[in-house]
C-alpha cells in the first residue's frame, strides 16, 4: 500500500509534468477571498448563458462576441501572464485586460444595429479601435492558455495583408492593397474572422459537450472507464497496456485533450505497465498513442466531429458512422502491437482475483453509461446538436441519482458548471485565434495559393498530392490541440484534394487524422513528451515508439481515400461535393472490414516480429508485404495478401506449437 505522502508526491510530479507540456494547466490557485468567488460565479453564469442561448439564440455575431469577450476575461483572471507570475492573486494589469476584453462585447451590442443596417459591415474608425483591442486580447489570452505557437502563427497571417501588395513579395503571394478598415472590419464585424464558424461551433456545440464531460467527471465516469478497462483486459496477455489503450480511448473521445488525458489516465496505467515489465519508453508511448486516438473515436471525437459537420455541411450522424471503422482499426493496431510485445517479452498480466468484476462495476456505476447512449440516440434521431447536449446534461444529473456512489449534490452541479467553463477556455481561445487566420485567408488569396502549391508539386498524381497534403497537415497541426489543428488544415490543406474526385468527407477526414497525429510525431510530440515525463523515459525515444504504435493511423487515411467504403460511403456516381452519402452494399462493407482487420493485425505482428512465436526477418518482411497488399483496396491484392498473411500465420503457429509459455501474473 502506498502512503498518503507517496500519493501526494506522485500527484505533484504529474502536475509538474502537465504544466511543462500543457500551458492550459498553469492556473492561479486562489484559496479564498472575494476574487475566488467572483471567478466561480462568472464561470457558472458563463455556463448558464450557453445553456440559455441553446434554446433562446441571439444574433450570431453577438452571442459569439459574448463567448469570446467573457471567455478571455476569465482567461486573464485564471491564467497568469508567465510561469513565474504569482498564482496567489490576480495582478492589477489583468483587471485592465478583463475590461478591455469586455469592452469589445459592449461596443458590439451598442453599435450592432448600425453595423448591420446602416454601414453593411463597413468599418469606421471606432470599429477599428475596438477591433485592434479585441485582436490584442485574443493574441495575449491565447498565448497564456495555449502557448506561443498559435499566436505567432496568427500574427504572421495578420501581417500578410499589410505587406501582400509590396514588390518584394513572390508573384504568387501578391494581392491588392488592403487598408485598416478592410483588415480589421473583416476580423471584428463579420462572421469570417474572430467570430468565424470555428467560434460558432465553439459557442453552440463544443462548449456544451465540454460541459457534459464536466458533469460526467463529477459523477465518477473516469473511475467507471478505468474499472471497465481493468475488468475487460487486465487479465489478458499484455493486460496493463490494453487497459491503458481502452481507458484512454474512452476518456479521450469525451474530454478532447490528449495531454490532460495522458496525465490523468497515465498516472494510473503507466506505473502498472512498468510494474509488469514494459519498458518505460514503451509504456509512455502506449498512453500517448491511445490518448491522441481518442480524438478520432466516435461518438464525440473530442468535439471535432461537430466542427467537421459545421465546416462540411455533412450531418453529424454521417461523420460519426464514417469515423467508426477507421478508429476501430487504429485502436486494433495499437492493441495488437502491445499484445504481441507482451508475448515476445513474456510479460505478465494482472491476477484476475485482484481485478474488479464486470458485474460489480456495472452494478455500481454502469448506469452512468446511459447518458452516452441517450446522447447517441438523440443525435441519430437528428435532434439539433445543441439540444441533444443540453438534454443529455440534464439526463446525466437525473441518472446520477440512482446510486449513492454517483449522486450529484447541488455543490457537484455548481462545480460541474464551473469546471465546464474553465475547461472550455482553451478551445474557445484556440478557435478565436484561428479565426484570425481564417479571416486573413478569406480576405486574401492565401488559401488558394496554398492549395495551388500543393497541387502543382503533386504534378497531377493523387498519391504524391496525398503525401504533400499529409506533410502540410502535420506541419500545420504541430503542437496544436485537435480542434484548431483540424480547422487550419481543413482551411488550407483539404482543398488541394478537391480536384481528384474525392468526396468532401474523405478529404476532411484525411487532413483531420494527420493534423491530430502531429502530436505524437517527433520532433514536436507533446503527448509523447508528457507520457515520457510520467514514465521517466526518454522523450524522443517515447515519441518514436508512439509513432510506431500509431502506424495504423498513418495508413488508414490512405485506405479510405482509395476506398471510401471504409467510411461507409458508396463511391459509385458520387459527387465530390455531396452532403448525403449512400451506404455501400453490405458485401462490400464485410469485405473491407475483413481485409483491413486482417491486414492491420498482420502488420502489427510484422512490426513486433511475433505472432505465436518469434519470426525471422524474412518472415517479417513477407508478412508486412502481405498485410499491405490486404490493406490496398483491390481484389487481386486482397487475394495475394490474404494467402501470404494466412500462410505466414500457419507456419508461425506450427513452428511454436510446443513452446507455450506459462502465464505470469501480478497483483495491482
Amino acid at each position: 500500500m502506498t502512503t498518503y505522502q507517496e500519493e501526494h508526491s506522485s500527484e505533484q510530479v504529474n502536475k509538474q509534468i502537465l504544466e511543462k507540456y500543457d500551458r492550459e494547466s498553469i492556473t492561479r490557485h486562489l484559496t479564498q477571498g472575494p476574487v475566488k468567488y467572483f471567478i466561480a460565479a462568472v464561470c457558472i453564469l458563463y455556463s448558464l448563458f450557453h445553456l440559455y442561448i441553446t434554446f433562446n439564440p441571439m444574433p450570431a455575431l453577438l452571442q459569439r462576441a459574448v463567448h469570446v469577450g467573457v471567455g478571455f476575461g476569465l482567461i486573464f483572471l485564471i491564467f497568469p501572464a508567465t510561469k513565474s507570475t504569482s498564482r496567489n492573486k490576480v495582478a492589477w494589469y489583468d483587471w485592465i485586460w478583463l475590461l478591455l476584453s469586455i469592452s469589445g462585447v459592449a461596443y458590439l451590442f451598442y453599435a450592432y444595429q448600425d453595423i448591420v443596417t446602416s454601414r453593411g459591415g463597413m468599418a469606421n474608425h471606432v470599429d477599428i479601435i475596438f477591433s485592434i483591442i479585441t485582436v490584442l486580447c485574443v493574441l495575449e489570452g491565447s498565448r497564456r492558455i495555449t502557448g506561443w505557437i498559435l499566436p505567432i502563427l496568427a500574427s504572421i497571417f495578420l501581417l500578410y495583408p499589410f505587406i501582400s501588395h509590396l514588390n518584394f513579395m513572390p508573384d504568387r503571394l501578391l494581392t491588392r492593397p488592403y487598408d485598416m478598415g478592410d483588415i480589421f472590419g473583416q476580423l471584428f464585424l463579420k462572421t469570417e474572422g474572430l467570430y468565424s464558424t470555428a467560434i460558432g461551433a465553439s459557442v453552440t456545440f463544443i462548449f456544451l459537450f465540454i460541459l457534459f464531460g464536466a458533469f460526467l467527471a463529477r459523477s465518477g465516469m473516469g473511475q467507471l472507464f478505468n474499472d471497465l478497462a481493468l475488468a475487460l483486459a487486465g487479465h489478458k496477455q499484455g493486460g496493463p497496456a490494453k487497459v491503458a489503450v481502452l481507458s484512454s480511448g474512452f476518456m479521450g473521445s469525451i474530454n478532447g485533450s490528449a495531454l490532460s488525458n495522458v496525465v490523468s489516465t497515465g498516472a494510473f496505467t503507466i506505473p502498472l505497465m512498468k510494474k509488469v515489465g514494459y519498458h518505460k519508453d514503451f509504456a509512455g508511448a502506449v498512453e500517448a498513442s491511445a490518448s491522441v486516438g481518442g480524438q478520432i473515436l466516435p461518438p464525440i471525437m473530442g468535439a471535432s466531429a461537430f466542427i467537421m459537420a459545421e465546416t462540411t455541411g455533412v450531418k453529424y450522424g454521417t461523420i460519426a458512422l464514417a469515423a467508426l471503422l477507421p478508429a476501430v482499426l487504429y485502436y486494433l493496431g495499437v492493441i495488437a502491437q502491445v499484445h504481441f510485445r507482451a508475448g515476445r517479452r513474456d510479460l505478465k498480466c494482472i491476477a484476475k482475483e485482484s481485478l474488479p468484476r464486470i458485474k460489480e462495476v456495472i452494478k455500481v456505476r454502469g448506469h452512468m453509461l446511459l447518458p452516452i447512449v441517450f446522447l447517441i440516440f438523440l443525435l441519430m434521431k437528428n435532434v439539433p446538436v445543441g439540444y441533444s447536449a443540453a438534454y443529455t446534461i440534464a439526463f446525466t444529473v437525473v441518472i446520477s441519482m440512482l446510486r449513492a456512489e454517483t449522486r450529484m449534490s447541488i455543490n457537484d452541479i455548481l462545480g460541474a458548471l464551473e469546471d465546464g467553463a474553465r475547461q472550455s477556455l482553451a478551445v474557445m481561445a484556440a478557435c478565436a485565434v484561428v479565426g484570425i487566420i481564417i479571416g486573413v485567408v478569406s480576405l486574401t488569396s492565401f488559401g488558394t495559393v496554398m492549395t495551388s502549391a500543393i497541387v502543382t508539386l503533386g504534378a497531377g498524381s493523387l498519391f504524391l498530392t496525398l503525401i504533400l497534403t499529409m506533410l502540410a497537415s502535420m506541419v500545420l497541426g504541430m503542437g496544436l490541440p485537435s480542434i484548431p489543428a483540424y480547422i487550419i488544415t481543413a482551411t488550407m490543406a483539404a482543398p488541394a484534394l478537391a480536384g481528384f474526385d474525392i468526396p468532401i468527407l474523405s478529404a476532411h477526414m484525411f487532413v483531420f487524422y494527420f493534423g491530430i497525429f502531429a502530436n505524437i510525431t517527433p520532433p514536436v510530440c507533446l503527448a509523447a513528451f508528457a507520457g515520457a515525463g510520467i514514465a521517466g523515459g526518454d522523450p524522443m525515444k517515447t515519441g518514436f515508439q508512439a509513432l510506431k504504435l500509431a502506424l495504423a493511423g498513418f495508413i488508414v487515411p490512405f485506405m479510405f481515400i482509395y476506398n471510401p467504403t471504409m467510411l461507409m460511403i458508396d463511391p459509385t456516381g458520387l459527387a465530390v461535393t455531396a452532403k448525403e452519402f449512400p451506404l455501400p452494399p453490405i458485401i462490400d462493407i464485410i469485405v473491407v472490414v475483413l481485409t483491413s482487420v486482417t491486414g492491420i493485425i498482420g502488420l502489427s505482428a510484422a512490426v513486433e516480429g511475433y505472432f505465436k512465436g518469434l519470426m525471422n526477418p524474412i518472415m517479417r518482411i513477407l508478412l508486412a508485404i502481405g498485410a499491405l497488399l490486404l490493406i490496398y483496396p483491390e481484389v487481386i491484392t486482397d487475394v495475394i495478401g490474404g494467402f501470404i498473411v494466412v500462410g505466414i500465420a500457419i507456419l508461425n503457429i506450427k513452428a511454436n506449437k510446443s513452446n507455450k509459455k506459462p502465464v505470469q501474473v501480478t497483483t495491482i
